[in-house]
């Protein structure tokens, strides 16, 4: 049983102290709760334990299917295989950061990987920020959290300037038009390269320039001027700009090759994106404690998840029961990708039957946690909870 505890001020005042007024949007407070899950010294932990663990084990696993050329299996665009193992064989290009989803890890139940976000992971905002202000407007201080995440964000950016010292320190931070939630995550990337030294811009993607001879360039409203910028972060999806854009992955190759930009997060990351790596790792660790039996086809005389290889926000995700009838299923616009079949868990619930699932997030080490509260699967209609370490 997930139990909670009411944290009765807003952190609304305490977001504008912290001079973060630009989280006060109208897509990032409305489903915070003023409640908070409890968990204590040891669980947190475990989900920091499991989420290091899991990184390495996933990087096994992108080695694994580079060595094999597996690409087709996890439904990697042909397009994109050479940026990836451009990206993956040098050293420079660091993942920047992700988000794992976690059943268990409370009231006795082992943590199980659900799956890792490791391309364009959101909820930054309110795990890094929001439930830290609402720990501190009701008088809790940081060692009541598991909570780092800004921090260890701006460590990487940190690294990643130490890594190219023969890149200029200017960032192009660029999300697609029209969703704000992806604009405030943006935001809070930014703020974190900005400490670490970087100088940095935002743009649409839309209105960003590419060049295969020169690189990535921002046009400045103020002049009209085209600039370069050495490093370019993108919350969009790797998949998305192979399928749509194979011009801009051709060009992007080029300017990856040249050293002309980094890209955030690499193409390799789109390895872990994919959720056929559950897959893999169930064959490379089988029957470990922190993974779940997954297939590509559905598991005999057991319940299972079906999945997309490529789904978001539990968007064409359907449920089956031990017979193979479904018991609950969510549409959606993925539902061209092929799918894999993962053992269902049951994920815990608090006095009121609502599910949480646990978000590590990943920046170099695990580094904050928050959890999603929903029903049985959980869509881009689940609400986000804090925690208090007690």
């Amino acid at each position: 049983m997930i139990h909670l505890k009411t944290l009765a001020i807003s952190p609304d005042v305490q977001l504008r102290n912290l001079g973060w007024d630009w989280m006060l949007g109208q897509d990032t407070l409305p489903y915070l709760s003023n409640e908070a899950v409890i968990i204590t010294p040891a669980q947190a932990d475990t989900y920091y334990e499991a989420a290091n663990e899991l990184f390495e084990m996933f990087v096994a696993a992108g080695q694994h299917v580079i060595d094999e050329n597996r690409f087709a299996e996890l439904g990697i665009p042909e397009n994109l295989i050479e940026l990836i193992k451009l990206s993956w064989d040098d050293d420079r290009h660091i993942h920047l950061y992700g988000r794992f989803d976690l059943a268990g890890g409370v009231d006795g139940q082992p943590v199980k990987l659900i799956e890792f976000n490791a391309d364009t992971a959101t909820c930054l905002p309110e795990t890094a920020v929001v439930q830290y202000a609402h720990l501190k407007a009701n008088g809790l201080d940081e060692s009541h959290q598991f909570n780092a995440v800004f921090e260890t964000l701006t460590g990487q950016f940190e690294e990643l300037l130490a890594l190219n010292p023969d890149l200029q320190p200017t960032l192009l931070l660029s999300a697609m038009r029209g969703f704000p939630e992806d604009d405030a995550n943006v935001a809070l990337i930014g703020e974190a390269a900005r400490e670490a030294g970087f100088e940095q811009e935002f743009d649409f993607i839309d209105a960003v320039e590419f060049s295969a001879e020169e690189g990535i360039f921002w046009q400045n409203p103020k002049n009209g001027e085209f600039e370069k910028l050495d490093f370019w972060f993108k919350l969009v999806p790797w998949e998305t700009i192979a399928e749509e854009e194979p011009e801009l992955t051709a060009i992007l190759t080029e300017i990856v090759r040249k050293r002309l930009a980094v890209v955030l997060n690499p193409a390799y990351t789109l390895l872990f994106q994919s959720k056929y790596m559950l897959k893999i790792l169930w064959e490379m660790y089988p029957d470990h404690p922190l993974l779940l039996q997954t297939d590509s086809q559905p598991l005999a005389g057991k319940a299972c998840v079906e999945k997309v290889l490529f789904g978001r926000e539990g968007a064409n995700v359907r449920v089956l029961n031990a017979d193979g009838s479904e018991r609950q299923a969510v549409g959606g616009d993925y539902g061209h990708f092929p799918k894999i079949y993962q053992q269902y868990v049951e994920f815990p619930k608090d006095s009121a039957g609502h599910t949480y699932q646990a978000g590590v997030f990943y920046a170099g080490e695990a580094c904050g946690l928050g959890f999603r509260r929903g029903e049985l699967i959980l869509d881009n209609g689940a609400g986000f909870v804090g925690h208090v370490v007690e």
